[in-house]
Formats: structure tokens, sequence, C-alpha cells
């Protein structure tokens, strides 16, 4: 149920409309959205802002295959299934091809975003709701409107976590990040062994290390690359593409996925 009302989620159902004071805006009083890339005072891009999916999405388009980006990068990934843009699809392993069957014969009811848990990071890239960014020189913080999700991307110089048997698996992971030219780099390991990539269910296990390259081109664009590397569960890593575009003069709603919450009930009688 949870993820039903999600996909059927208005945009214009956010914070009563009101003006971003600082944002460049044309004559006609609209926001500038190929205005220059905004930066922050150690002069980096400021990625700060409400951001919301572009393509990529869900529903009845879920497996539709997008053309690839016309600059040559990588296949841009959908909500449903995060690589339908790719050519011969995600390298699943045997077992990770056999659970994501499995969790497709079982119409994806065990998606944690049909629970009101926490979702994988792509699919919260790409969720129809919208996220927030709020960026400072030593933490960038992803506040996503989808059940409520919090994520730090810790940027102080701190060494990524040894990935052995004492790290707590998370549902996020551990990330941090660094600055390599104007592309901030995030590198996340951590992950609980039960976190679903799309909605089709691609797994992702506690072996996996992704990498995000956030980019600004200008101020209403937002791209992301994402790679995966998961010995578990692919055979090779991959590389999907992420498009967001400013969410203008708009803010976060409080989204409380488990009230009068009843799809558990329904699936677990």
């Amino acid at each position: 149920m949870g993820l039903a009302l999600a996909l059927q989620f208005p945009a214009a159902a956010q914070w009563p409309t009101f003006e971003a004071k600082r944002a460049p805006r044309k004559s006609d009083g609209s926001i500038d959205l190929q205005a220059p890339t905004p930066r922050a005072r150690d002069g980096h891009p400021d990625l700060s802002g409400l951001w919301e999916r572009m393509g990529g999405g869900g529903g009845a388009n879920r497996n539709a295959s997008p053309q690839p980006p016309p600059d040559g990068g990588p296949p841009v990934a959908t909500f449903g299934n995060l690589g339908a843009g790719m050519q011969g699809g995600l390298p699943y392993s045997p077992l990770a091809a056999m659970l994501r069957e499995e969790r497709m014969a079982d119409n994806q009811k065990n998606n944690p975003d049909a629970r009101c848990l926490p979702m994988g990071l792509t699919q919260l890239h790409l969720h129809p709701q919208p996220r927030k960014i709020v960026q400072t020189p030593n933490l960038i913080v992803i506040m996503y409107e989808g059940n409520e999700g919090l994520r730090q991307i810790f940027s102080d110089g701190r060494a990524l976590p040894a990935l052995d048997e004492n790290l707590q698996p998370w549902w996020y992971g551990y990330s941090v990040g660094h600055w390599e030219g104007d592309d901030l780099v995030v590198e996340t390991v951590g992950f609980r062994d039960d976190v679903w990539l799309d909605v089709q269910g691609s797994p992702l296990t506690g072996r996996a290390r992704m990498t995000e390259r956030f980019r600004r081109p200008n101020f209403g664009t937002l791209q992301i690359d994402v790679t995966i590397d998961d010995p578990t569960a692919y055979t090779k890593p991959f590389t999907v593409r992420v498009n967001q575009r400013l969410f203008p003069d708009a803010e976060l709603i409080e989204f409380i996925c488990n009230e009068n919450e009843k799809s558990v009930r329904f699936y677990d009688p």
C-alpha cells in the first residue's frame, strides 16, 4: 500500500507556495533553471536544493527503455527496472536473478517501500517524492520525503569504514564524499543484505560498494552517475545515470508512511 500511495502521490501536494529569495529569475518572475551553477564559499558547486526526478519514472512506464544520454554517458536508470536502458539488462549473478524473479512472482510485496521501511538508495534517487540536499563543508545531508528517509554523507576527510564482520549493516550504508574538480564523489559500504535497488527487486548485498558522482551543470539540473560493485549479486560492476531537476519555490512535507498503513496486515494474515 505504501508503494501504491507513493506512485500516486501528487507533486502539487507540497509545502504552501513561497518564493525562494536568492534564486535567479527571468524577467517574467520564473526561476532561471539554466542559470550558472551556484557555488559554496569553498568554491565547490553547491548541491543544496529540493530535487525531483527527471524521467526514469515508474508506474506503467517503468519497463520502457530510455534513450542513452546524448553525451555518450551511462544508460539512464528507471524506478521500476534499474537496468531497463542497459543492453541485456543488469549483469545478475544466478543467485541474484533467481531472487529477483521470486520477488516479482510475489508481486513485490516485500519491497521495503510497500512496508514503510527505508528504500535502497537508487530507489530513493528515482522516487516520485522529492528529496532535499543540504550541503555544508564537512557534511551533506539528504532528506527524502519518501518514508521520511535521512542520509548523511561525511565530507570531513574521514576514511570509509572497513568492510568486515565488525561493521554494523545499515539500510543506507556508510557514506563519505570528496571533491574531484566540480564532481562530488560519494563512496558507500556497509549495506544490509536485503536492500532493493528498484521496484522489481534487483538486490544489493552486504558485500556491495556504491560510488555516486554528483554533478550540477547549471542551476536547475543535477546528474548522478551510480556505480554498483557487488560481487555477490552481479557478475561485474555497472553504472547507470540518474537525472534530477530543481523543484523550485517548494519544500518537503511531512510524509508518515506508517500512518493508517494496512498493507502488512494484508500481506501477512
